[in-house]
Parts: structure tokens; sequence; C-alpha cells
């Protein structure tokens, strides 16, 4: 005696919970993604109580060692300078760079807050000769230090 079935059983598996759920994961991690500031140095920044709202394209990094390293969003890893004369060669570059594409190129310095003022006036005076719109990063201040309105 045979017995057969009423229906038939299909191998079809459906996908669309998959691709859902695979839509999700990518929507995730690309907002969480821009939250990630890369860096691997070691920066103490200063404090200030005024902030500026313009996007670097550049950024000049000074340790407590007082070495010198840049990154560009090309690049985000940090590259090593020598010398004051390599930097100023390489943001020269930078900004033909920004020119050609008509845009303007913003170069942050984050210096550790023990690096000597003698040698942050160096960079920026640098820069200045050059021709390059330099800003000095901070961290912002405490509420307690801002100055206190009239």
């Amino acid at each position: 005696m045979s017995l057969k079935r009423q229906y038939d059983m299909t191998s079809i598996f459906s996908m669309a919970s998959m691709t859902d759920v695979i839509f999700l994961l990518l929507i995730f991690f690309m907002v969480t993604s821009t939250f990630v500031f890369p860096t691997a140095l070691e920066i103490n920044l200063p404090q200030s109580s005024e902030q500026t709202a313009i996007k670097p394209a550049v950024r000049v990094y000074i340790d407590a060692d007082k070495a010198m390293y840049v990154s560009t969003p090309e690049v985000m890893d940090p590259q090593p300078v020598d010398s004051l004369p390599q930097l100023m060669g390489f943001l020269r570059v930078i900004e033909q760079q920004a020119v050609e594409a008509g845009e303007d190129a913003n170069i942050a310095i984050y210096a550790d807050e023990s690096v000597t003022y003698g040698q942050l006036v160096e960079v920026l005076n640098a820069g200045a000769v050059n021709g390059l719109k330099m800003v000095l990063a901070t961290k912002p201040a405490p509420t307690s230090a801002l100055p206190k309105a009239n």
C-alpha cells in the first residue's frame, strides 16, 4: 500500500527577511562609522571657550615629544614629518590641489598642551608665510571657565 502526500514540498528558501537584516546592518555601520575619529596619537589639547565650525581638510599633529604628523582625508592615518620645511612643502601641495578643485584647504593644528609656544608659532608663521589658512584645535572648556555675560 503506497501512501502519497497531499501536497508537494518545495525546497525554496525565502531571502526577503535576510535582505532586510543585511540592509539594517549596512545602515547601522554607515551611521556609526561617521562617529569614529581615528587617531593613534596621544595629544592632550589645551582648553578654550571659543569653537569654530570649520571642517579641516588637513590635520597637523604635534605630540608631547614635539614630533609632527600629517593626515589628509585620503590618508587618515597620521604620517610622520621630519622637519618644518618638509611639512610646508607637503601643505603647499595640498593647498594647490584644493585650489585646483575649487575648495578651501583649511588646516587644523592639534598640538599637545606641553608643546612650547615657540614651536607652535613657528608652524603657524610658516603657514601664514605660505598663505595657508590654519586653525589651532582645542577642546571645549568646562562651563565654569567660560566668561560671564554682562
